[in-house]
Order: structure tokens, then sequence, then C-alpha cells
């Protein structure tokens, strides 16, 4: 890793363990001695569960080992007599990106539009959508659209041709921006944690298609919107972000659904951002969220 290349160039280390004596010191003095210079380094501790949340970055500049046998020494030296769950991640990584979509457009144009504009360092090869409204969009930036109808009598084939696609277009993670249909927990279980959803609801209020429709009828004075982690569990996966937006009783329910449609561009954006920067982990269907 010690090259002029790694100039630039960050590893993100995430780990969670039970809580115990040592932790801090002995994951920084691991880096340190191999020549690490960290930038960054966040930890938490649940009280309730004892276990322990750490966040740290280091340059790569000077670093004396390389990934591979950082993974090595890693497991071997500190991971294992901690009993730790970890991941490493470099900064000069690309993670590939899939879209689904059905025929509500604002989330997908926003992320689009992100994506044109280099906010995020992302791939994004492969739009599948079980309408063929939207695939104009996907052709003008030379991302392949495919079209997958899925009914109940056909869907377990249907995933089968899309999980062939994601493992072709070598996708790491998915993204459904207003994706109407249920995954089945076969698919899910293909990409664990790696399936963000927006629902058009603060959940667990108001879950279901017509969310909406409900808060206008309860007469809410403020409504919102959730992304999450996909899970067997309809709506039910670890939360990642929320936000809310008031709305009154001079609002139609026309107004509740502009308003959150505003906010679920921005919230799943939210949500994208944070799993790109490596600033999620999950434990026990939460998330613990780094800043």
């Amino acid at each position: 890793m010690s090259s002029e290349s790694n100039a630039h160039v960050s590893a993100t280390l995430i780990v969670s363990c039970p809580d115990q004596k040592g932790l801090i010191a002995s994951v920084t003095a691991f880096i340190r001695e191999r020549n690490g210079n960290i930038v960054n380094l966040e930890q938490y501790v649940d009280p309730i569960e004892n276990h322990f949340f750490m966040r740290v970055e280091w340059v790569l500049t000077h670093f004396e080992i390389g990934v591979k046998l950082f993974k090595k020494r890693f497991q071997e030296v500190i991971a294992g007599p901690f009993n730790m769950t970890w991941s490493l991640y470099t900064s000069e990584a690309r993670p590939r990106m899939a879209i689904f979509v059905s025929q509500h457009a604002h989330c997908l144009y926003d992320l689009l539009s992100r994506y044109q504009a280099g906010e995020w360092q992302v791939a994004i090869p492969l739009i599948i959508s079980n309408h063929p409204d939207l695939e104009p969009a996907a052709k003008n930036l030379g991302i392949d659209f495919h079209l997958i109808p899925i009914t109940k009598d056909n869907k377990k084939e249907q995933e089968a041709k899309e999980l062939a696609l994601l493992k072709e277009y070598e996708i790491e993670f998915i993204v459904l921006a207003r994706y109407m249909q249920i995954l089945s927990d076969e698919f899910v279980r293909h990409y664990p944690f790696q399936i963000i959803n927006i629902h058009h609801s603060f959940l667990p209020a108001f879950p279901g298609a017509r969310p909406y429709h409900s808060a206008y009828e309860r007469g809410v004075k403020i409504i919102g919107v959730t992304s999450h982690y996909v899970t067997a569990e309809l709506d039910a996966g670890p939360i990642i972000e929320q936000d809310v937006v008031p709305v009154s009783h001079t609002d139609r329910v026309e107004d509740f659904i502009r308003k959150g449609r505003d906010l679920e561009k921005v919230v799943l954006s939210r949500a994208i951002w944070r799993h790109l920067n490596r600033k999620i982990t999950v434990f026990k269907n939460k998330t613990i969220l780094f800043s």
C-alpha cells in the first residue's frame, strides 16, 4: 500500500464485539505500528447490550502492509481474540449499484441527477423495472435497462432472471427507488443488508401501499418517510434515515403526496450516501450510524 498512488487513498475499518477493556487501544496500536495515520475515529458502546462499535479511518500513504495481509494479521492478532465482527474498505473502491423502479419517477430522477453530477463514487450499470415507462431515463445516461414484469404466477421465475442479471453485472447493492413489488425472502437472502428501500411513511406508523391516504384520514400534523434495509419481514428492516414535514388541515391528500415525494428523494439519497461512505453498521435489526 505504500506507493505514491496511495497519497489520497484511505482505509475504513468497522468493528463490533462485546465490550471489554483495551479495544480502542489495541485497534489503533495495530494501525499505528504499521505506519498508518488515523484521521477519523468514532466509537459507541450500547449500554443495554454491552456491545462495542467503532469506525476508524486512516490514510494509506506509507502504510506498510497490503489489504490481504492486513486482513490475515488483523484477524489473528485483534479480531479473533476480541471476538470481533469486522469489515475493511478502501476509498478507491467504486461500489456497483443496481436500481429497481416501477412507474414513480421522482426518486429515480433524483438518483440519476446525483450520479451524473458526480456526487457519489458509485457505478450504476443496471436499472431493472416491472414497467417500460422509465427506460429513456436509463438510456440517456448509457445505463442498461431491463424490463421484467412480475405477476403472482411468474414471480419466482422473474426473480431468478433478476438475480442472474445482478450476478452478471457484479452488483454489490440494490436501491429500490419506489419499486412497487415485494421481494421474496429467497431474493432478500442473496443481499443481506444490501438492499435499500424508501418507504413513503414514517415507519412503523401507516405501513402498506397507501400511507399518505391513511395519514390524511387520521388528521396527522406531520408526515414522514423512512429509508431502511430490506429484510424478510415486510417494512421492518433496520432503519437508516427518517424525516418529517409538517402538514395541516388545509392540505389535501394531493398535498400530502407532493410533500411526501419531495422528502422521499432527500431521505433516500441520505441513506445511499451513508451506505457508500461506510457510515452504517447493523446490530440486531437496528443501525448504528456514524457521523
